[in-house]
């Protein structure tokens, strides 16, 4: 028995579940979204509660018209704009046992909160998830799909490339104890990004599980320009760094390999160049190392790019390049975060 009491049997009792929803331009999908929840056919009670940030688009008022067509909906104001305030306030706003997280554009497949309560339940975990499955429309975004669920995109993690249901260091989204929230002060609002991960390392570190439910699916679009899908990754590097300087103990070849990547490919390039420009046969080598880096990219392309559209594969090789160089700068790059 954990903090939620005995097994659910098949005639229950479910707990009652709070999703809590970081809300901030997302008139396009914000509908959807809580139609899929409030049908999501979870048999115990639910409420949502959407925490909306300053928005420029309709969605303030498409949240507004939500909460008063559905009395499971409430809105919370966000003025920050940023996820971790957003979650912590929704969290703060509502109350029951299990909290499950959505994002404004997440589109949960059904049974997806019975599943996992049944294994929060099952496990005795604090935290539960499943993966993210990326599907793009035009042929950028399918490339960038097939990067974001590969491991010579975006490396090995359960969360991007699926794997098999046990512990794991974090989880797409996620569905969690409130109890184990309470207790560690729920998600750091100095991480802008990467909150997830930073709560599911103080999760584990507290001697409590994080689990990977397969079954678990949510569908992710991803960008659809080369200028967004830089801008996001760059980000991502950024907070990265944040987290391994706070908690140096993460620190893996896995988030090293991108910025030596670009240390190489800049510094092989420039070496080279000066090598050609003085007539020097040990600098031109250097080319080596650029070159090296565009053949790992070309072969592994050839590879992780099967099936997809011939379009969408040919810019499969740029956006993996776009993928690791974009990382690995706002890894590097010194000043401030976003």
């Amino acid at each position: 028995m954990n903090a939620l009491g005995a097994s659910i049997g098949p005639d229950g009792p479910w707990p009652p579940v709070s999703v809590v929803m970081p809300v901030l331009n997302e008139e396009n999908h914000l509908r959807e979204s809580v139609e899929r929840i409030l049908a999501n056919g979870y048999p115990g009670e639910v409420e949502i509660a959407l925490a909306v940030g300053p928005s420029h688009d309709r969605t303030e008022e498409i949240a507004a018209e939500l909460e008063a067509r559905h009395a499971e909906v409430l809105v919370v104001h966000n003025p920050t704009g940023r996820t971790p305030a957003a979650l912590n306030a929704a969290i703060r706003a509502t109350t029951h046992p299990v909290v499950v997280r959505v994002d404004g554009h997440g589109m949960l497949p059904p049974g997806y909160i019975r599943t996992a309560v049944r294994e929060l339940v099952r496990t005795g975990a604090a935290n539960v998830g499943g993966q993210m499955v990326p599907q793009g429309v035009t042929p950028l975004e399918q490339a960038v799909a097939r990067a974001m669920s590969s491991y010579l995109g975006i490396g090995g993690a359960e969360f991007h490339v699926g794997g098999v249901a046990g512990p794991v260091p974090s989880v797409y989204l996620g569905v969690f104890r409130r109890d184990v929230l309470e207790r560690l002060g729920g998600f750091d609002e100095e991480f802008h990004r990467a909150q997830d991960w930073e709560l599911n390392y103080r999760i584990r570190q507290a001697g409590e599980q994080v689990w990977f439910v397969p079954e678990l699916r949510v569908t992710y679009r991803p960008r659809s320009t080369f200028r967004a899908l830089a801008r996001q990754f760059h980000g991502s590097g950024q907070w990265r760094r944040e987290v391994m300087t706070r908690y140096r103990e993460t620190a893996s070849v896995r988030y090293l390999a991108p910025p030596a990547a670009l240390v190489g490919v800049v510094g092989g390039a420039l070496v080279a160049g000066a090598g050609l420009a003085t007539g020097t046969a040990w600098a031109r080598a250097a080319a080596v190392l650029p070159a090296g880096y565009a053949g790992v990219v070309l072969l592994g392309s050839l590879v992780e790019g099967r099936g997809l559209p011939l379009r969408a594969r040919l810019r499969f090789p740029a956006v993996i390049a776009c993928m690791h160089m974009s990382w690995a700068w706002g890894f590097l790059r010194p000043g401030g975060r976003r």
